[in-house]
């Protein structure tokens, strides 16, 4: 299907929290989530950008298709793409955007400086 991009086989992906200024800024929204980096090698990275950049120019949604870790299967929104060939063939780069229900924030009152707590007392 021209709508995703499919892991037919192998693990499960690796998604990295992203740190890069750029990507941060793709991950607006009003939910819990997050921006992820995952790294898949391919045979064909080239036209899978490609793929993405059509999906992108029609103003429609491509998504990453994948079993997670316990076998079953998920989709998640791909919000940038980028071939990179390496010594060990090519490697497709997919920014994703990671919903998460059970994310949650948590502030730690033990990060705070204990200078600023003696100012406090």
């Amino acid at each position: 299907m021209e709508d995703r991009i499919t892991i037919i086989e192998g693990p499960t992906p690796i998604f990295e929290p992203v740190q890069d200024g750029w990507a941060l800024g793709l991950n607006e929204t009003s939910s819990f989530s997050f921006t992820a980096l995952t790294r898949l090698r391919t045979f064909n990275g080239p036209a899978l950008v490609e793929r993405c950049y059509r999906r992108w120019n029609q103003k429609q949604p491509i998504n990453l298709h994948y079993r997670n870790d316990v076998g079953l299967e998920e989709t998640a929104p791909i919000l940038a793409a980028r071939s990179v060939a390496t010594e060990d063939g090519q490697v497709l780069l997919l920014w994703i955007h990671v919903e998460r229900d059970d994310m949650q924030l948590e502030i730690n009152a033990d990060d705070a400086d204990d200078d600023e707590l003696d100012l406090l007392d």
